[in-house]
């Protein structure tokens, strides 16, 4: 019964918490609160991991951190519409933008993605659910045209903006940075962020950041992100900037 009610809300824009649960208090600025107030209607992510994704953008231009801006998933853009204001905002415009996604919505999941809150399987999250752009609908479609002028409407310099349409396990076979300064995930199921990890981790600069939407949420994004740092031996920091949002600068 609980797990129903959870999925109902969750459907309705709605989360269910104990009347206990733990509060976090981040220092929002009111600039920055108003930009996210801009950016909501274009976005599925939290205040939280927003306000990280900016100021992982400011680190990266103040420590001079080489290479280009990365996101896999990007719904309609907001995520890339705020790493393009910022960089303008520091007069920064030559960097190329990778906006990875099908513009199809969701890819299909397998066995191993299953929301950790709920229990229920990524299969049925999507299960009878008629594919829109709303902002709660699990198959998180929008078509490229829509991200495209989202993205126009930063002002960012067109020429500097990549859009790679299909599945990122096809799309990373042939078409990728050279060097990553920031890379984020959101792809949500494990064998899209298993691909990514594979082929964009390595090319994450000394320095860089990685950024990971669903570390929290979904087991099938968890298990991709400890498989792969297990098979390469490395355990980072990993910061954590809400529920579900995970940080790790690379140390090398």
């Amino acid at each position: 019964m609980k797990k129903a009610i959870k999925y109902i809300l969750k459907m309705c824009g709605y989360k269910l918490v104990k009347d206990n649960a733990i509060q976090y208090d981040i220092d929002y600025d009111p600039e920055f609160i108003s930009e996210f107030e801009t950016l909501e209607p274009n976005t599925a992510t939290s205040i939280e991991r927003m306000h990280a994704l900016k100021e992982a953008v400011k680190y990266v231009i103040g420590n001079n951190i080489a290479g280009d801006l990365v996101e896999c998933g990007v719904w309609k853009g907001g995520s890339c519409m705020l790493i393009a204001r910022t960089l303008l905002e520091y007069d920064q415009n030559d960097r190329l933008l990778w906006l990875y996604d099908t513009f199809e919505g969701m890819t299909l999941p397998t066995n191993e993605d299953i929301e950790k809150e709920t229990g229920i399987k990524g299969g049925d999250l999507l299960e009878n659910i008629e594919k829109n752009t709303d902002k709660y609908n699990m198959w998180a479609y929008a078509p490229e045209d829509i991200v495209r002028k989202n993205m126009e409407s930063t002002k960012y310099p067109s020429d500097k903006i990549k859009y790679i349409r299909g599945k990122v396990e096809d799309t990373l076979n042939e078409t990728k940075p050279e060097s990553i300064a920031l890379l984020r995930l959101d792809t949500d199921w494990y064998e899209s962020t298993k691909a990514e990890m594979d082929a964009l981790y390595p090319l994450i600069a000394k320095g860089g950041v990685l950024i990971i939407d669903d570390y929290g949420h979904f087991e099938g994004a968890r298990k991709a992100i400890d498989e792969y740092f297990d098979s390469v031996k490395e355990q980072p920091l990993m910061h954590r900037i809400d529920y579900t949002g995970r940080m790790i600068i690379k140390k090398s």
